[in-house]
């Protein structure tokens, strides 16, 4: 068996599963978002038991602090849920962050479990070869009440990564490599593979395992090695089951990637698939704003190498650079490190941790006609704001590259690299 399917067989208590099953599973670990309480999302509607409260999780992240009284009011939903059935598991404001990063800082995605979560890039849990998948807000109310949920196996492609990433690439460039080269998975699982792996840090491993869901992945792993162990262990996480796909397990296909051949990539507005092209080539394209942020390049490691570039340069007038940490930790590592000191130094605006402008709702969103180079999840149509604005998708490196020149632009051009 594959990896996805030996931890469907061993949440669904079956000693075997393939391709086209339907199967019943437990789930390790449920994330509900602030969203999952708005009056808006089958009425305001919510479970009325909780069976396994230890296996909950409520993040406030998409709308933080809350941007209108709608949102004031499902955080309080929130709060009063979670006291009333008691959920200890509880990132409030102060605590909070965009819910994929919360769950790695703590540890609540581990090898060989099942999580799920009321967003769709909840495949980000794979980087921890943990099987993460979103589900919608009805579904999320039977896993509540019930503590499981059914899946359909789905065939699983091999991704085998060979070569090192290069500077100033990193996994947002893997991912776009992959869309230009391969395309959708659509309705098939993505599993790691290849010496190219143990080059990767765990940071690359999540942006990648972040962004497949936008090639169409349904479940998406890594295998777990040192680098995951290490990760969890210090965080107090002792006791885990990783799975590894079988010598003789059954692939739909591969997908062969040298990470060596990568240069910065950026894809063209609307999406991804067979949409992407090297930064250098776009050099002629404006822009009204630049973005750094969301679950996929929120990190401490993307701000790092933002504030290195950005370190004694100006972000180009007539340009804007908003920056968002993925977490209130995450910024507080950015700001005792010197980095939001630096951000701000070169003409960039950093804002608490939200998912706001990565889905067009606030602190960020861009008006009729505006261009806007972003390091966000996805560059859909009327995606961070009016349907009338071009969003085009890249690393932070080219995101910070491009804020100041105000064009976009190959970070590589101003290091001399």
């Amino acid at each position: 068996m594959t990896m996805s399917e030996k931890v469907l067989a061993r949440a669904s208590g079956r000693s075997w599963v393939k391709p086209g099953d339907v199967v019943v599973a437990r789930v390790d670990r449920a994330v509900l978002l602030d969203t999952q309480f708005s009056s808006n999302i089958y009425g305001g509607r919510l479970p009325a038991k909780v069976p396994y409260p230890e296996h909950v999780t409520i993040v406030l992240d998409h709308a933080v602090p809350a941007p209108s009284v709608r949102d004031a009011n499902a955080h309080a939903a929130a709060r009063s849920w979670a006291k009333d059935f008691k959920i200890q598991s509880f990132f409030d404001l102060g605590r909070h962050g965009i819910c994929h990063q919360v769950i790695a800082e703590n540890a609540l995605a581990r090898p060989g479990e099942l999580l799920v979560c009321s967003d769709s890039h909840t495949c980000a849990a794979g980087a921890f070869n943990c099987a993460g998948q979103g589900v919608g807000g009805a579904e999320m109310l039977q896993v509540v009440s019930t503590g499981g949920t059914w899946f359909t196996v789905q065939p699983t492609i091999q991704v085998e990564l060979t070569g090192m990433v290069p500077d100033y690439c990193d996994g947002k460039d893997i991912f776009l490599g992959l869309g230009k080269a391969f395309g959708s998975a659509g309705g098939q699982n993505l599993e790691f593979s290849g010496d190219g792996i143990t080059t990767l840090s765990l940071h690359n491993r999540r942006i990648i395992a972040t962004q497949c869901v936008e090639l169409n992945a349904e479940f998406v792993l890594f295998p777990a090695d040192v680098t995951t162990s290490s990760y969890l262990r210090e965080r107090g996480v002792q006791d885990f089951s990783p799975v590894v796909a079988d010598r003789d397990a059954e692939f739909a296909g591969t997908w062969l990637l040298n990470l060596s051949d990568l240069e910065p990539l950026v894809a063209l507005p609307g999406g991804v698939i067979g949409n992407v092209v090297p930064a250098m080539a776009l050099d002629h394209i404006r822009l009204n704003q630049c973005f750094i942020g969301s679950c996929a390049n929120g990190h401490i490691e993307d701000l790092r190498l933002a504030a290195r570039i950005l370190k004694g340069r100006s972000v180009a007038s007539g340009t804007r650079l908003i920056v968002t940490p993925a977490s209130h930790h995450v910024y507080l590592e950015a700001v005792k490190a010197g980095y939001v000191e630096t951000i701000i130094e070169a003409g960039g605006l950093v804002t608490n941790s939200t998912c706001g402008a990565c889905f067009g709702y606030h602190m960020g969103v861009l008006g009729d006609g505006e261009v806007c180079l972003t390091a966000s999840t996805r560059n859909f149509k009327g995606r961070m704001g009016s349907p009338n604005a071009e969003v085009f998708m890249a690393s932070p490196a080219t995101v910070a590259a491009s804020a100041i020149t105000g064009c976009i632009t190959d970070p590589r051009e101003l290091t001399g690299e």
